[in-house]
């Protein structure tokens, strides 16, 4: 086995970096997709004026 067939079977094996890609972007996706749900969810908050004093 030569050098270059070793290079070559370690870049097959890396397949491009793809599958790296994948594992980040999806976490990451879904958790941002949950934090935009959260925040739609969430009331908004009640206007009160602090100028009257009670």
């Amino acid at each position: 086995m030569t050098t270059v067939d070793t290079a070559a079977r370690v870049v097959m094996m890396h397949q491009g970096g793809w599958d790296e890609i994948a594992l980040f972007t999806g976490p990451v996706a879904i958790i941002g997709l949950l934090i935009f749900l959260a925040r739609r969810q969430v009331p908004p908050p009640d206007e009160e004026d602090d100028d009257d004093v009670s």
